[in-house]
This record gives C-alpha cells, structure tokens and sequence, in this order.
C-alpha cells in the first residue's frame, strides 16, 4: 500500500511540476526539462507499482532491476550494439540511401523510369520484412551482411519517393529563370533543383532511421551469429530474462532517438533557410 501511495505522490507531483513549467516562458530549458520530467515520474511510477503488486520480474521488471542488468551488461551490449547498429544497420542504411539518390536522380533525368520503377516501388515498400528477412537470409548468409541487405529493401523506396518528389518541388518561373542564366539540366540541378529537394531528402533520411534499426534487429530473429541484439532478445525471451530484454530495447530506443536526432540537427543547419525551420 505504501509504494502505490508513493506512486500516486509522484503522479501528482510530476504533474504538478509539468502545469507550473507550461505556464512559463517557453525556454529551451523549459522545453527540456517537461519531458525529463515526465519520463523520470513514469519511471517512479512503474518502480513503486512493480514494487507494491509484488509483480513478477518475468512479467514486467523494475526499472532497478533493468538498471542494475544495464550495468553489469555493458560489455554484451556494446558487442550487440556494434553487430546489430554499425554493421547492419548503419551500413544499409548508407548503401540503401545512397543508391535510391542515384536512382532519383536518374528518375528524373530519364522519365520512363519513373513510369516503371516507381510503381514497382509501392509494390516493393509494401513487403513484409518477416517475409523479406528469412529470403536474405538465405542468399547472403548469416552474418551482418543478410541485416545490411534488408535494412537496404527498407530504407531505399522511401527514400527514391522523397527525392523525385523534392526534384519536382521546383516551379515552371523557376526553372525558367535558370533557362534564360542559359542553365543546363547539371547546373540547374545543382544550383536549384537539389537546394529546393533538401526538406524531402531529409525526410526520407529521418524515416529510414527508424526502418534501419527496426529491420536490421528484426532479421536477426531469423538467423544470426551469438551476437546481435535482435539474437539477445530472442534467446532472453526464451531464457525468460526479461531484465536483459528491457536493456536491450532501451539501448535501440536510445540509438533510435540519437540517430533520428542526429539527421535532424543536419537538416536544421543544411536547410536553415526553409520556412519549416525559421523560429526554431
């Protein structure tokens, strides 16, 4: 009784603490510390209620328990870390943006490829990835490298979309000023058409951060060496550790949030001049 007290105390108080905050003048240390401060009470929260139900740790661990896993396991996560997040997911995700910007721009050079490709793209974006992961498997085997080339199926159609629509973003009056500078298509492109595309690129970049994490742990359920972080959760859940399941997924929702926030802070200095990003 006394926990769920304490937590129904840090309910209050942490909503107590985010009311007063929203009256202030918005800050970026106000704008920072209403989140941590919700994240901190949840935590509270979930540590008195585990604790005040007697919850099993198979079911739902304490975040003192998680943490005490994180600590004594950071060696075995930073092995995973670096097979599943910098060999698979990191590295399809480079090859699958990189070649679906070449793609686009040959989309919008040769237009019969858009007519073609482009509808094969749909198709292709709409695969399942427990139907793609066990093919890749297959063709390119077990290692980090099968992970790579589902993480490059994933990210490289949302990335093709983005960037022949952003290569469409410009006007007729301005491409008809690049015309009459006697412009060519190269020199239109790097001097127009690519400046006003960079919002659509860097929204089919942050969308492939997510889909690159998610793939690259999701195929190692389907064959992968005794690393890996997707492999980690698959035999922890079988083992019925479920305080190395939770530290394995706050390391990916860390990398996740760091990879998305890292692509976006390069979209704010690249596009400083797009109205999505003035008052920010």
């Amino acid at each position: 009784m006394i926990w769920l007290m304490a937590a129904l105390v840090a309910w209050i108080l942490g909503w107590g603490a985010n009311i007063w905050l929203s009256r202030r003048p918005a800050t970026r240390t106000t704008r920072l510390l209403v989140p941590v401060i919700f994240g901190l009470t949840l935590i509270v929260i979930w540590e008195c209620v585990v604790r005040g139900l007697d919850i099993s740790k198979v079911l739902l661990p304490a975040p003192s328990l998680i943490a005490q896993t994180f600590a004594g396991s950071t060696t075995l996560l930073w092995r995973d870390f670096v097979q599943t997040v910098v060999k698979g997911a990191l590295s399809g995700y480079l090859l699958g943006c990189g070649a679906a910007f070449m793609m686009a721009i040959a989309v919008d050079r040769f237009p019969f490829l858009k007519r073609g490709l482009l509808p094969v793209g749909s198709f292709a974006a709409a695969l399942p990835i427990i139907g793609m992961a066990p093919i890749m498997v297959m063709w390119f085997g077990f290692g980090w490298e099968s992970k790579a080339a589902v993480v490059v199926v994933m990210v490289f159609f949302p990335m093709l979309v983005n960037t022949v629509q952003g290569l469409e973003a410009t006007d007729v009056m301005q491409r008809d000023l690049m015309r009459t500078y006697a412009a060519g298509y190269w020199k239109t492109l790097l001097k127009l058409r690519l400046p006003a595309a960079m919002p659509f690129i860097f929204n089919g970049l942050k969308i492939g951060t997510t889909l690159a994490l998610i793939g690259a742990i999701i195929a190692e359920f389907f064959g992968s060496p005794t690393l890996g972080m997707g492999f980690r959760i698959s035999i922890s859940v079988g083992q019925l550790a479920m305080d190395l399941v939770w530290s394995e997924i706050i390391v990916a929702a860390l990398v996740g949030s760091a990879f998305y926030g890292g692509v976006a802070l390069l979209e704010k200095a690249v596009t400083f001049w797009h109205p999505s990003q003035r008052g920010r």
